[in-house]
């Protein structure tokens, strides 16, 4: 970036250099050629005055060197030069000077010679007696002036090539250095040197720095979170298998161990199976199957499906549904609704309760899961919605649980736009409503 920005500034430099010069060329030959022209009047009004006082060899004796001075007759016939033979001359009626000044009172004409490189400047009047005088002087053309003083301006353009280019490095590194140290230092930002406009963008720099690092954070404490949870069946299922194989367990004892092989080997597929959900939930790739759906629908079938296993907790399980589309994906609305009811009766009460309610509010469609449950504590209910997080890790073991239902349940809300309440109280149950925007029947 810094090379583009320096040859981008070195170019314009150039550029302007350059055009500078030719341009401070150009109006200078124009000053040069405007003060010729003045001198040229200036002298052709003075010989004209000499020569009506004292005629035509008058002339000879005032002239300076390098001037000319012609005498024409209205019909274009020359009768005196101090250069050259009159009678050797044509013509000139048709000389641009001259027909000007016969017929306006002055001519001017510039003629450059491309042979010798040199222009001719000349100044007529019209005399009071109906002739006209031709004063002219050779220059040097402009080209000849900017070739003799190319060396020159040759140096100068370098010279100011060589400064601006080390103005442009400075303002490079410059303009650059706050990039830079905003590269060198994304953990601290706050005091290195920064423009107003590059304000937003460092802003979102930090911000994206900061979600990344948080990202690996979480990453990392994931890999370790479920390295052990896998490791704990897997040590199970290896010691019981190892007992049996080796014949120390033999009858009921064996039949036993084998019982617990079978419920640390389903625990363990939860555990994969949610954690393959997490996975694929977190991939931006995941595109969602959207279609108008009732929760109510939903809810009752849920409900049913986890019916034998709250019999099985000896917890009642308690539907009171009413009729709410909204616009999801239907796999994702009865993952949510099953994780919120499975949660609600794992970590419930015998004799307990499940209370699940599916109604609109206005704009919204709400679904609300109410245990009896043990409840969970206020320090521990900002972390619930955390992977593998547990309240009670011994009775969320014990009942199979893996920790990341509710994990769960926050990305579908999230992916949904829909909003999650909870309220709790240790000994008492919880309560947890997840709002969705409401749509009409599809």
């Amino acid at each position: 970036m810094k090379k583009r920005i320096l040859t981008y500034f070195i170019y314009v430099i150039a550029a302007a250099i350059g055009s500078t010069t030719v341009l401070l060329t150009v109006l200078t030959y124009n000053m040069f050629e405007k003060r010729v022209i003045e001198d040229l009047s200036v002298n052709a009004r003075v010989f004209s005055a000499l020569i009506e006082k004292e005629g035509e060899e008058r002339v000879l004796s005032a002239l300076d060197d390098g001037l000319r001075v012609t005498l024409v007759h209205a019909d274009g016939a020359v009768y005196f030069d101090s250069a050259a033979n009159p009678a050797e001359m044509g013509n000139h009626a048709n000389r641009p000077e001259i027909r000007q000044a016969l017929e306006e009172g002055e001519g001017r004409y510039v003629r450059t010679s491309e042979t010798v490189d040199r222009s001719t400047f000349y100044y007529a009047v019209r005399m009071e007696n109906g002739d006209a005088l031709r004063v002219a002087e050779e220059a040097s053309s402009i080209w000849s002036i900017y070739i003799r003083a190319l060396p020159l301006i040759l140096l100068i353009m370098l010279l100011m090539m060589a400064l601006s280019v080390y103005a442009a490095s400075v303002l490079t590194r410059r303009l650059i250095e706050p990039i830079e140290q905003m590269t060198a230092h994304l953990d601290h930002m706050e005091g290195v040197a920064r423009y107003p406009e590059l304000e937003p963008f460092m802003g979102m720099i930090k911000k994206q720095h900061e979600e990344i690092l948080k990202s690996a954070d979480m990453r990392v404490e994931f890999t370790a979170n479920v390295s052990h949870e896998l490791k704990t069946p897997l040590t199970s299922i290896s010691g019981y298998a190892e007992l049996i194989e080796s014949g120390m367990a033999t009858g009921e004892q064996a039949t036993r161990f084998a019982g617990e092989i079978h419920k640390s080997a389903n625990r363990l597929l939860a555990l994969i199976n949610d954690i393959i959900r997490l996975s694929q939930m977190d991939s931006p790739a995941q595109e969602l199957a959207m279609e108008t759906v009732d929760l109510a629908q939903i809810a009752a079938n849920v409900v049913e499906q986890l019916r034998l296993s709250a019999q099985k907790m000896e917890v009642s399980l308690e539907l009171d549904a009413r009729t709410a589309f909204v616009q999801a994906d239907r796999r994702m609305m009865e993952e949510l609704l099953y994780n919120l009811c499975d949660n609600a009766i794992r970590y419930n009460v015998r004799g307990g309760a499940v209370h699940v309610t599916v109604h609109p509010a206005r704009e919204r469609a709400i679904v609300t899961v109410q245990d009896t449950g043990i409840g969970i504590s206020k320090e521990n209910q900002a972390h619930v919605f955390e992977r593998f997080y547990r309240v009670d890790k011994s009775r969320s073991k014990a009942t199979g649980g893996t920790g990341l239902g509710l994990a769960i349940v926050k990305h579908i809300a999230a992916k949904h736009g829909a909003d999650i309440e909870m309220d709790s109280e240790l000994g008492r149950g919880t309560r947890i409503s997840v709002s969705f925007e409401r749509t009409g029947r599809g």
